[in-house]
């Protein structure tokens, strides 16, 4: 119980982690070019802890079925899985909150009702791999 407790807890850490360090890149390099831009202001919610909860127990079942398969099919599966779970979380906190915190509305031409950008999918496709290689590193390391 222990065990998975940590997995759960790095993975929420991991998760937000990447959330700021993706936002700040994005958002500060990207769109904007003030000066502000330097300090690289990411941000998170706290609505992600449940769905970066999530990981270790979506990941290890995909990975049962798909783990044979090439890294880009792979990273292809995850990247689709990543936006199920992301439009139904955001559909459910707009239906639950009154508004989704990461609305892409009017963002991109390729936002979909704004709770999923699909511009975005090398990124969740990256994310993907590289949450399957912690995973199997961390899972390694503690059956020893």
């Amino acid at each position: 119980m222990q065990k998975k407790l940590f997995i759960i807890i790095f993975f929420i850490c991991f998760g937000m982690a990447s959330e700021i360090f993706f936002t700040a890149i994005v958002e500060n390099i990207f769109w904007d070019y003030s000066e502000d831009k330097i300090r690289l202001k990411g941000h998170t919610y706290v609505w992600m802890v449940p769905i970066y909860t999530l990981i270790p127990f979506t990941f290890p079942l995909m990975l049962k079925w798909i783990g044979k398969y090439h890294v880009l099919i792979r990273s292809f599966i995850y990247m689709v899985g990543i936006f199920i779970i992301e439009f139904i979380s955001g559909f459910i906190l707009d239906t639950l909150i009154g508004f989704c915190p990461w609305d892409y509305t009017g963002e991109s031409p390729y936002e979909i009702m704004g709770y999923i950008r699909l511009d975005f999918f090398p990124f969740w496709m990256f994310f993907g791999i590289v949450v399957e290689k912690l995973l199997l590193y961390l899972q390694e390391k503690i059956q020893e």
